[in-house]
């Protein structure tokens, strides 16, 4: 049974499934916030046990493989080492399920923050789809409208 799975759930047919599977997540978010899918589907712990669920699936199936887990420590060696490690596809598939989940948990903070303020789901639209694309942006572009909202200048929260 272990092997029929690990023969479906190559890494690219994990990369395929993440890629559509975050998307219902983010549609949620973006054009109903206010609703309780959005609450209690993604807002909540679930997306991330779904995600948690990936990455072990995934570090187990490296580690059959026998992929070198301490050559990841090579990133923080410089640019050079973090381009070899982009060049192997078992270290990019954990790179992006990583990736996908902090994204999300941003658009989720950010759309639970913007409840708190009462914000529009339209004013909060174009940060998220942001955030989705380009975090870091996206939200640096919900602070900033945020401020205008909250009524004060807050470098934490």
């Amino acid at each position: 049974m272990i092997e029929q799975i690990n023969s479906f759930f190559t890494v690219h047919m994990i990369y395929l499934w993440l890629n559509l599977g975050v998307l219902p997540f983010w549609l949620v978010l973006i054009f109903f916030p206010n609703s309780g899918v959005s609450k209690y589907m993604v807002r909540s712990i679930f997306p991330f046990m779904i995600f948690s669920f990936i990455y072990s699936y995934l570090l187990y199936y490296l580690f059959l493989t026998d992929f070198n887990f301490i050559n990841n420590f090579n990133l923080y060696l410089g640019l050079d080492q973090l381009s070899e490690l982009f060049s192997e596809t078992d270290f990019l598939i954990i790179f992006w399920c990583h990736f996908l989940a902090i994204n999300l948990f941003c658009g989720a903070w950010i759309v639970s923050d913007s409840l708190k303020f009462t914000m529009s789901k339209f004013v909060v639209f174009f940060p998220l789809l942001i955030t989705y694309f380009i975090g870091p942006i996206g939200i640096f572009m919900y602070w900033l409208t945020r401020i205008f909202y909250a009524k004060k200048l807050s470098l934490y929260d």
